[in-house]
């Protein structure tokens, strides 16, 4: 098992939410956190920046480079990896958390909508992926842990919101893809809750999530850093989901996770069981 001290990890979208979970996780354990996030001013539905990510970052003892980064533009890309190689020395984990989301029916999905869901989803995880792998492959234990469901076809997946699955299959694909390519050099694999995770994202859905039914974003955080702490030559190419990660290294009482203990809880999309 690796350590996360004195590593950098690279993250999007980690100005809120389990991007933010996870950074301050690793950050508690001594990493270096490059947040890679648009948000540079509050949101009013949205709470967090990038800038008090990075200070609540080094609250716990971690190193935070804030950088503002729309994952849809190359240039960006490309200056805010070159920004961690020389605030850092390199890159040793990519974590491609970055996501829109829209529970749209096809009628109802504004082509705009499609647009961004494509291009922040799959194209963004597959753009920043290939941005970092560079230096990922002079890592010692390079991982990159894209936050996607197994791929699954059942057409109940698709009918109510394909244009949402089609872009969060895109970044599974990603991890489908370079896993092989990349076999043996870097890690690549997928996390994905096993519930529902009470984020503010959850709130723009208009109430058809109730928060009480979700667990935190601590228990994907939880799982990423055991993920990201594993051989990565020897451990790439999984669907991991987090409550079975955590069961896997002795965790029985999954209690802690929830937002109200002792409700029922909603599992995520794209579970068949």
């Amino acid at each position: 098992m690796d350590t996360l001290h004195g590593k950098t990890l690279f993250i999007t979208g980690g100005s809120r939410g389990i991007g933010l979970a996870i950074a301050l996780k690793a950050a508690s354990e001594g990493a270096n956190i490059v947040i890679a996030a648009k948000t540079t001013e509050p949101h009013p539905q949205l709470p967090g920046t990038i800038y008090t990510a990075a200070a609540d970052i080094e609250a716990v003892g971690g190193n935070a480079l804030p950088l503002a980064v729309d994952i849809r533009d190359e240039g960006q890309i490309q200056t805010a990896v070159q920004q961690a190689i020389a605030t850092f020395g390199g890159i040793d984990i990519l974590v491609n958390n970055a996501s829109a989301i829209s529970l749209s029916g096809t009628l109802e999905t504004p082509l705009k909508r499609f647009d961004l869901m494509q291009q922040v989803n799959t194209r963004g995880t597959f753009a920043v992926s290939q941005a970092c792998l560079p230096h990922l492959l002079q890592a010692p234990n390079p991982h990159i842990l894209t936050l996607s469901p197994p791929l699954s076809l059942q057409p109940k997946w698709f009918k109510d919101h394909l244009a949402y699955t089609l872009a969060k299959y895109g970044m599974s694909m990603c991890v489908l893809g370079m896993a092989e390519e990349f076999r043996g050099r870097v890690a690549v694999n997928a996390l994905w809750p096993r519930t529902v995770i009470a984020t503010a994202a959850i709130q723009m859905l208009g109430g058809r999530v109730q928060p009480a039914m979700c667990r935190k974003p601590e228990i994907v955080a939880d799982a990423a850093c055991i993920i990201l702490k594993r051989n990565a030559r020897e451990h790439t190419g999984n669907f991991y989901l987090d409550e079975s990660v955590l069961a896997e290294t002795g965790v029985t009482d999954f209690e802690p996770y929830a937002v109200a203990s002792g409700n029922p809880l909603l599992a995520d999309l794209f579970l068949d069981n």
